[in-house]
């Protein structure tokens, strides 16, 4: 599909739905959890989605490509993804979708603020720095609330450790030779790897199984197909098309409808320190991944 130059009708509606589907996805987690033990569901998620993904590349023709020079990058990237969703799906045994879906996705503000250390060209300018303290508040405020429902410190600390891997991972594919290689291959580091990782790891946390019903079954399914392969690559392909920048701006949509759909499908309480995270949240998130002028292609 041809490159646009900016965000068109077609982009933010699909830019909608897919912020829409992460954080339907975080209400999956949490159900899918009462079936299955959370790192043993995560590590089953990469398993089923790294199967989906190799038949994907043979569908289309795409090798698997596994130069040497990838290999650092791809057993770290692996590791961090291992990492990211260990912490989410234990958040959301531990704290409400709510909560989680503020701290997690306040990713892009530690993705900024490592790039502005990390890399010469990404500096940050007063004004941006201070549009993340904005978002950084709100990650304090729903942190320091602790009223009201499944309000679980260790939970929304996993939340937050959760977003600092994903960051990690977006940085480790930017320094290392995983820049070079196609999105799918990016993606295969990270779910072959983590499959080995997570599904040692999860004996760690207690009985593999919970009490397993179709519902769950159908929960794990639905992760597998519409996030961990399907979602993802989708995400690669938004990328691939519109301006990167633009694409980021979508991003303060997704700890919105993580708690408009925790309160609504969950009925997890929404108290006014919660809504005044996210509002800090979604602030930051939007002014920081603004455009800053003419949005170039």
């Amino acid at each position: 599909m041809e490159r646009k130059a900016g965000i068109d009708a077609a982009g933010a509606a699909m830019l909608v739905g897919f912020s829409l589907l992460l954080a339907v996805n975080q209400v999956i987690i949490k159900l899918t959890n009462d079936g299955f033990q959370p790192v043993f569901a995560a590590g089953l998620r990469s398993a089923g989605a790294v199967l989906v993904l190799l038949f994907w590349m043979r569908l289309r023709g795409i090798p698997l490509s596994l130069p040497r020079e990838s290999w650092a990058g791809g057993v770290l990237v692996g590791g961090l993804f291992a990492v990211e969703f260990t912490a989410l799906f234990l958040a959301l045994d531990r704290t409400t979708v709510a909560r989680a879906g503020i701290v997690f996705y306040s990713m892009p503000v530690w993705l900024a603020l490592a790039a502005h250390v990390l890399l010469p060209g990404e500096r940050l300018d007063g004004r941006r720095l201070a549009e993340l303290a904005l978002a950084l508040a709100g990650v304090a405020v729903a942190l320091a609330d602790r009223g009201g429902g499944q309000a679980s410190l260790a939970g929304d600390l996993l939340a937050l450790a959760g977003a600092l891997g994903w960051a990690g991972i977006a940085l480790t594919v930017r320094l290392s030779a995983l820049s070079r290689q196609r999105p799918e291959m990016q993606l295969f580091w990270q779910l072959a790897v983590s499959v080995p990782l997570l599904l040692a790891l999860a004996p760690l946390f207690g009985p593999l199984l919970r009490d397993p019903g179709p519902e769950h079954l159908a929960g794990l399914a639905f992760q597998i197909l519409a996030i961990a392969s399907a979602g993802f690559l989708f995400w690669f392909w938004l990328i691939s098309v519109y301006p990167a920048s633009g694409v980021a701006s979508f991003s303060f949509l997704a700890p919105v409808f993580s708690v408009l759909l925790g309160w609504a499908l969950l009925a997890e309480p929404v108290g006014p320190s919660i809504l005044a995270a996210l509002a800090l949240v979604a602030a930051g998130l939007w002014l920081v991944n603004r455009p800053r002028g003419p949005v170039a292609g």
